[in-house]
């Protein structure tokens, strides 16, 4: 099986990173945490209008017909520009929640117990396979309180804890209930748990790139700081846990397994918190000052290894799996394609 991406794959990627150059540089993503992470709707429809989320959704349905394993290429995309946002959410949600394709709605989701990203801005809420909408939603915000976040990019809101009695309350959430089963649920669950890997794993990217172009410019006593052997070491380790975080990542997408993408998970939570961290040291003093983007980096990674399969029930869902691992069933993943692809649900 070649897992090399093919023509196609290279091209959407690089298409995906060239519209983030344009439509979200350093000032635009300044000018968001200026104004404590209010999603800008312009960008959203933009993202929309490029197929971000509308990626998966049959060509019939106004989609673009692909698989998982390009949107792991478009979401790594998102994660190595940290773009703001419930991404996965809304991507999951298109096809179901109206305008969510075309990125006119705003769809966040509830992930267990974790606060909500942006509640406030939201057009939709997902709850499980179902969605909050109307009058549902309006009492499920109002419900809500925020709460502080450690990323000002992406504003939390706690929740009450009655939100399945909530999604599935009125005769929308009787439909959606007999329309959609426990699987697919859980489809989304772990479509979910990917696609926020491959945010973490293009942030590693990120960060690991900042840190060699730092060391290569950064001079002391003369020398720029990548010839002393601690920041090559330093360097070195970022790079070590990101290229099998990519591989893991992508070899998910492919089979749509739910042990290997907790594995994936795990790898590339890590690679984004120790890349993120390394950066920062490499930086040194200026690493830690708000001018830097370097925290920005690690307080986002910090929010997703919490969000969508955290540590803990990755490694249990491993350690149940280590018999025989049998593909998911139902996985939107494509088999025979090539390899390619936050606090609270996002």
């Amino acid at each position: 099986m070649d897992f090399q991406l093919s023509d196609d794959q290279r091209a959407l990627r690089s298409g995906m990173r060239d519209l983030l150059d344009a439509v979200f540089d350093r000032d635009r993503m300044r000018a968001a945490v200026d104004r404590g992470g209010a999603l800008d709707r312009a960008l959203w429809r933009e993202l929309g209008a490029a197929g971000f989320f509308a990626l998966r959704l049959p060509e019939e349905a106004g989609g673009v017909g692909l698989g998982l394993p390009e949107a792991v290429l478009l979401f790594e995309e998102a994660g190595r520009a940290l773009l703001p946002g419930p991404l996965v959410a809304t991507h999951l949600a298109a096809g179901l929640v109206k305008g969510a394709a075309e990125g006119e709605a705003v769809v966040t989701a509830v992930d267990g117990d974790l606060p909500v990203a942006h509640l406030a801005e939201a057009d939709a809420v997902l709850v499980g396979a179902d969605a909050l909408v109307g009058e549902p939603l309006r009492a499920f915000v109002a419900a809500a309180r925020p709460v502080r976040s450690m990323d000002p990019l992406t504003p939390l809101h706690r929740t009450g804890a009655d939100t399945g009695a909530r999604a599935g309350s009125g005769p929308a959430g009787a439909r959606a209930a007999t329309e959609r089963t426990t699987a697919h649920a859980e489809r989304i669950r772990f479509e979910g748990a990917l696609l926020t890997a491959a945010e973490q794993l293009g942030s590693a990217v990120r960060t690991t790139e900042t840190a060699v172009q730092h060391a290569g410019a950064r001079e002391q006593f003369g020398s720029p700081i990548g010839s002393f052997q601690a920041v090559k070491h330093l360097c070195a380790d970022m790079l070590a846990r990101t290229e099998p975080a990519r591989a893991a990542v992508y070899a998910a997408a492919v089979t749509g397994d739910p042990v290997e993408i907790a594995a994936a998970k795990l790898l590339a939570d890590e690679a984004a918190v120790r890349n993120a961290r390394d950066c920062l040291q490499i930086h040194g003093g200026m690493g830690f000052t708000w001018e830097a983007d370097v925290h920005l980096h690690l307080k986002r990674a910090w929010l997703r290894s919490a969000a969508r399969l955290g540590g803990a029930a990755a490694e249990e869902l491993l350690a149940a799996g280590l018999g025989a691992a049998r593909p998911y069933p139902g996985s939107s993943a494509a088999p025979g394609r090539g390899a390619p692809e936050a606090g609270g649900g996002g």
